[in-house]
């Protein structure tokens, strides 16, 4: 069933068109991305969807009733409440009826009137049966497992929602929204402030939703696993393709070259043919004529094949050192970096060989940019020591790009740092990242973060350094510049240490990865893939080995026993739970039927007494259930 359907809506803000004609439809239960450069319009069409925005011309149609829950990529939550009580907001008609449940309950045993107590128990029984079935049992251990997918932990949920940052604030509003469970999600840039971990539950959450999916994400890896359709923005147009986004980015590609090749045989039969009318017209005789105006029409008549529609530009960049640097190009030694009252991370060792493409990864909050900022010389450490090695000239890009002055204009801020070029070269190398014309006159300041991206990257890549330390770099830049950064540092001549949540990134570049953890590293000499298949079994050093007691394989096994040994127990904890679910759900019914018994409604004490016992053994049930929920997430 279609639940959402735009037919051929446009928009143009003065002479600029945005969409022209954008046509597409969802089915109920469908997962789709929605993907374009930059600038396409994306961000846009989700508004025209969600009514903020009105189209100039053709409509939007939905289901009846159909429920939207829409993620603004610069949206947060601002709020007095905690964590915890902010979440609760979303199951409002569940606490009004845990509270009536509650009161009933107390009503029930206090109530002497005999039409008045079935009235109250009728509507106890009916209300409980809601309560149970839209989850009523299950909502704390639902809002505890998304805060903790989301990267939340157990301490931060009694924190004020108005004291957390802005990362924080945007992970709280997605996970309010995927409790409240609308039937369509609109998703702009939902992985933007989530590490690695939080994507992946998020992407485990969002291919067993049961409802529909619509979601703007630069985040290639995440489109491959979560979305089987893709709806494409491009030169204001809209085309469908099914399939993610490693299928949809084969088949355009595929439908390009076939269109090219049709494109290119009709012109050159249209050529062949005009070739022919030329030369008839040129022998002018009355059959050559005929023949000419003959051919003419047959041309005119040909349905042209057009031309595949220009690219949007992406940019253009080769990073290249200036001079090769020795073997040896870092050096960390026991490195930690505290603030006050914490400590961020200690113990942190490795070095860094030449051509090296070493990814630094880790929950978020670990360390890592800070880590960066100090390999870089723009903060202190604590304790321990780096030390670079022979020859090593340092590029530094900042995620936050705090090293732009916002007072420059684009040419001034790239021509600060290299003054021994001449006006004509800095134009050029601003051109190969789509600053043209006026453009390069522009304040910094009034740049979007993917334009402040692609000007931090012109310097760095006229710095000719022999070594990048690249954080987030791929951050505000859409896939077309992602993929085009990509096969620059592939083709680089020198040394990497990058901080990345971008997987498909990683697996394209990745030669190691070290991951921070509390207690130091983690380092994995290989690609990504070798880091994904090695990450749960911990890395030993010689030394490290002598010194165990136990050999790695036995610490594997026993903790697999242990492993076994506590999901046999809690198994045996929930079958003893559903058991005793069972036994007291039957007497619950057996209690039903005798109260309802003619003889029992004469005999007051009886019915005291079933009445009492009742309540009782909901009160022990609804606790049951509640167990129930916690043994069943812990052996799922």
């Amino acid at each position: 069933m279609v639940i959402l359907s735009c037919n051929e809506i446009s928009l143009s803000f003065g002479t600029d068109i945005i969409l022209n004609k954008v046509s597409f439809k969802l089915q109920q239960g469908e997962k789709a991305a929605l993907v374009g450069v930059n600038g396409a319009g994306k961000s846009t069409l989700f508004r025209i969807i969600t009514g903020e925005l009105q189209q100039d011309s053709g409509d939007v149609f939905m289901s009846r009733g159909l429920r939207i829950g829409f993620l603004d990529q610069y949206s947060g939550l601002e709020s007095d409440n905690t964590i915890w009580s902010e979440m609760l907001t979303t199951y409002k008609s569940l606490l009004s009826a845990e509270r009536r449940l509650k009161q009933l309950a107390n009503d029930i045993s206090t109530e002497s009137s005999q039409d008045r107590l079935h009235s109250l128990m009728r509507e106890y029984d009916i209300l409980l049966e809601r309560f149970s079935r839209e989850g009523g049992y299950e909502y704390n251990s639902r809002i505890r497992g998304v805060l903790r997918g989301l990267g939340f932990e157990d301490a931060q949920f009694e924190l004020q929602v108005r004291t957390l940052s802005g990362g924080q604030k945007t992970r709280l509003a997605l996970a309010r929204l995927l409790l409240e469970e609308p039937d369509l999600l609109l998703l702009d840039e939902p992985t933007n402030h989530l590490d690695i971990n939080a994507i992946e539950w998020l992407e485990d959450f969002l291919k067993n939703y049961r409802k529909s999916v619509l979601v703007i994400s630069h985040d290639r890896y995440f489109l491959d696993t979560v979305t089987t359709k893709t709806i494409e923005l491009e030169n204001n147009e809209c085309t469908e393709y099914d399939g993610n986004y490693t299928q949809y980015a084969e088949k355009k590609s595929e439908a390009r070259k076939i269109q090219q090749k049709h494109y290119e045989l009709q012109q050159k039969e249209i050529a062949r043919m005009e070739a022919f009318i030329e030369q008839q017209r040129r022998w002018n005789r009355e059959k050559n004529i005929v023949a000419a105006e003959s051919r003419q029409k047959a041309i005119d008549r040909m349905k042209k094949v057009d031309a595949p529609n220009r690219l949007p530009g992406s940019i253009k960049l080769q990073f290249r050192s200036s001079i090769t640097s020795g073997n040896d190009v870092l050096f960390v030694e026991e490195l930690s970096k505290n603030f006050p009252g914490k400590e961020l991370f200690k113990n942190i060792s490795f070095d860094v060989k030449r051509n090296e493409k070493v990814f630094l990864l880790g929950p978020n909050g670990c360390g890592k940019s800070t880590l960066l900022k100090i390999l870089a010389g723009r903060m202190p450490q604590t304790f321990g020591n780096f030390e670079y090695g022979h020859k090593i000239i340092l590029g530094y890009y900042d995620q936050e790009l705090e090293g732009l002055d916002e007072s420059n204009t684009v040419l001034e801020e790239v021509w600060t740092d290299n003054e021994r070029l001449t006006h004509t070269q800095i134009r050029n190398a601003l051109a190969q990242f789509l600053f043209t014309g006026e453009d390069v006159y522009k304040p910094v300041s009034v740049l979007s973060g993917g334009e402040k991206s692609r000007v931090a990257l012109v310097k760095l890549m006229l710095s000719e350094s022999n070594l990048l330390l690249l954080d987030e770099p791929t951050n505000h830049l859409d896939i077309n510049s992602r993929e085009a950064l990509e096969e620059a540092l592939l083709l680089y001549d020198g040394t990497l240490l990058v901080v990345s949540h971008d997987r498909y990134f990683i697996r394209k570049l990745a030669s190691r990865v070290i991951e921070m953890t509390g207690s130091g590293i983690e380092d994995y000499k290989g690609s990504y893939q070798y880091y994904l298949d090695h990450r749960r079994i911990p890395a030993m050093t010689e030394s490290d080995d002598k010194n165990r007691s136990v050999s790695a394989s036995k610490q594997e096994h026993i903790e697999t026993k242990e492993e076994r040994a506590r999901r046999r127990k809690l198994e045996k904890q929930l079958a003893s739970c559903e058991a005793e679910i069972s036994k007291t759900e039957a007497r619950l019914a057996f209690i039903s039927d005798e109260m309802s018994r003619e003889d029992s409604l004469s005999d007051h004490v009886l019915l005291s007494e079933l009445h009492n016992e009742q309540l009782t053994l909901e009160i022990h049930l609804e606790q049951l259930y509640k167990e129930w929920s916690e043994l069943s997430e812990q052996t799922s």
